[in-house]
């Protein structure tokens, strides 16, 4: 890249973010500008939902005036009619008195006596809802006396205590139409009063076309949604709006300040066109300005990157004077950085093979270490216990001779043979995970191996630790080595006990299992999984990191030889399967064995001798 185009980047880097900022800066004052005047919005239209309910509760208490009237209270319905023909004189207003069953005892708007017409009002099906004894507000209906669109109000009326009558007054919607236009707004916006349905009851602009339509399935959802917000969408009359609503509490109504999408973006459009032009002006003036340094720098950077080619080509620099200082300087450094280079590379050379035959001693000293400790740790807990069992047999050898009782020397032969059994299993452990050896493989359910074992496994735990056994119905067959699986798990069960040595409790589940992704290299299909867990001190990282390892012990010499977790670990492996170790300090232990279901089809015979590894 060019050095023009270097420095035409670096005015650009300089120059964008503070336009970058100066936009954002504008685009905070014009969000908070907007937010303020969705609040004032969102105020308005609540502020008429309120004046609706307010304008309702007037007309609440005439009825409830009328309600407590004493021929309403003596039940003179006559009286009643002729009080509420005054109450509500005009075509424009109705008082109607039902019965408990929803039956019109009589309408303001028909003479006493006449028939009652149909009413399509949803008042008693509000009722309903609401209760015998609350106030209710129906949605937008066609009166078939008036023939227009109403709205009715209705009350309870109580007489002695007992409820005996409802108590409605119908209004026309010319009635409420004043209501909207008591906030001076723009022409061009549009105030609906709208039902819980979604209907337009009032509207400020063309009311007899649109008073009784629905508006539009994305606003109904959003006043279904929530009390009071604003949405983008289109005007009944096709025009772009932002609508702010607001939901009356008494009457469920909402109303809806509909503003058009252009006079909300004018803001916007006219300061992004403003900063816009700003931003031309000053890029155009920064490349030429550009264009005009560069000429008079391009040449000493030209001349630096050939000496630069000849430092890396370990050819001697001679530095240049240019008259730009930092240029100067530079071509100083590189002249003095060649001398040193060409004096320090044979050097370098020399501490690098060094370095490299040194890390290779350290390597094989650290091999050799780790030799020693593992043949270590071996011979000495193979040597006490191959001594412990050897002075049994000499014990019991010695006595043998010295005795006559039959029973006491049946007894002492026992004890030989039990420190034979001693020797074998040891010796049978060194096997299990240095070489791959040879496995009686058998097809078998692996709870009958839990159920034998048992008894074993119990006697190997004091008192204080609880087995806890989950051994699931419906295991699936595999095929192990029954004996193998029986020492891993006498192996596992001892390291617990040794790990709670003031008591706890020790789980020990088996489940199927089907695996769906690959875990540490084990296939995906059906297992199953055999998990014992304690709850003892746990095992630090590095313990963790080296629990596998064969004659790894963390317990003194004559309490283990550290072969019980690489035998069980050596078992899974043979069997096709996989042991996993979970454990943190003072979190216990958790030990997973994964064995790989066997179809029976595919079992081979039990007893019969099979390579494993």
């Amino acid at each position: 890249m060019r050095i023009r185009t270097r420095l035409l980047l670096l005015i650009l880097s300089i120059l964008l973010p503070a336009f970058a900022i100066a936009s954002v800066a504008v685009w905070y004052v014009y969000n908070e500008q907007r937010a303020a005047e969705v609040a004032g919005m969102q105020e308005a239209a609540r502020a008429l939902a309120l004046l609706a309910d307010r304008d309702l509760q007037a007309r609440e208490a005439v009825l409830a005036t009328l309600a407590s009237s004493p021929a309403m209270q003596r039940g003179d319905l006559r009286a009643v009619y002729e009080h509420a023909r005054q109450l509500a004189p005009g075509p424009d207003m109705t008082i109607v008195v039902h019965d408990l069953a929803g039956r019109q005892l009589f309408n303001t708007r028909q003479s006493l006596g006449s028939p009652p017409a149909v009413g399509r009002s949803n008042l008693m099906a509000l009722r309903q809802a609401a209760g015998p004894h609350g106030v209710v507000v129906s949605d937008l209906f066609y009166a078939p006396v008036g023939k227009r669109y109403d709205v009715a109000l209705q009350i309870p009326v109580t007489v002695e205590g007992q409820l005996r009558y409802y108590l409605s007054m119908g209004l026309a919607v010319e009635r409420i139409m004043p209501l909207l236009g008591q906030h001076g707004v723009p022409e061009n916006w549009v105030i609906s009063l709208l039902d819980r349905r979604g209907t337009v009851i009032a509207r400020t602009s063309d009311p007899a076309r649109y008073v009784g339509r629905s508006v539009s399935a994305g606003l109904r959802a959003r006043i279904a949604a929530s009390p009071a917000g604003m949405h983008k969408g289109v005007r009944l009359d096709g025009t772009p709006t932002f609508a702010f609503f607001s939901r009356a509490p008494m009457s469920g109504w909402t109303v809806v300040m509909s503003v058009p999408a252009a006079e909300m973006r004018r803001p916007a459009v006219a300061a992004a066109a403003g900063l816009g032009l700003l931003v031309a002006i000053v890029l155009a003036l920064a490349i030429v300005a550009a264009r005009i340094y560069a000429r008079g720098t391009a040449a000493p950077i030209e001349r630096l990157r050939q000496a630069a080619e000849r430092l890396g080509r370990d050819e001697p620099v001679v530095p240049f004077a240019s008259g730009l200082a930092e240029a100067d300087a530079v071509s100083a450094a590189l002249a003095d950085a060649s001398t040193l280079i060409a004096g320090s590379k044979a050097h370098l050379e020399q501490r690098v093979a060094e370095a490299v035959a040194q890390a290779e001693r350290a390597q094989r000293a650290l091999l050799h270490g780790q030799k020693l400790e593992a043949l270590g740790r071996l011979t000495a807990g193979i040597a006490h216990d191959f001594n412990n069992i050897l002075q049994t047999l000499s014990g019991a050898l010695q006595l043998i001779p010295l005795t006559d009782d039959r029973a006491r020397v049946q007894a002492l032969a026992a004890t030989c043979q039990k420190a034979i059994a001693r020797a074998t299993t040891l010796t049978g452990q060194m096997r299990a995970f240095g070489t791959v050896q040879d496995a009686r493989l058998e097809t078998i359910q692996p709870d009958s191996v839990v159920e034998n074992t048992l008894p074993m496994l119990r006697s190997a735990l004091p008192g204080t630790v609880r087995l806890e056994l989950d051994i699931a119905a419906g295991l699936w067959p595999v095929t192990v080595d029954p004996l193998q699986l029986e020492l891993a798990l006498l192996n596992l069960v001892i390291n617990a006990r040794d790990a709670m040595p003031d008591g706890g409790r020790l789980y020990l589940g088996m489940h199927n299992e089907q695996l769906a992704d690959t875990v540490q290299g084990l296939a995906p299909g059906p297992y199953v999984r055999i998990e014992l867990r304690d709850n003892g001190t746990g095992m630090t990282p590095a313990t963790l990191a080296r629990a596998l390892e064969p004659f790894f012990t963390t317990k003194p010499v004559d309490k283990g030889t550290g072969l019980g977790l690489p035998q069980a670990y050596a078992f899974a492996a043979q069997s096709g399967g996989l042991l996993t170790l979970q454990s943190a300090t003072g979190d216990g232990t958790t030990v997973t064995i994964r064995l790989p279901r066997t179809a029976v089809a595919d079992a081979p015979a039990q007893g019969v001798p099979a390579s494993g590894a």
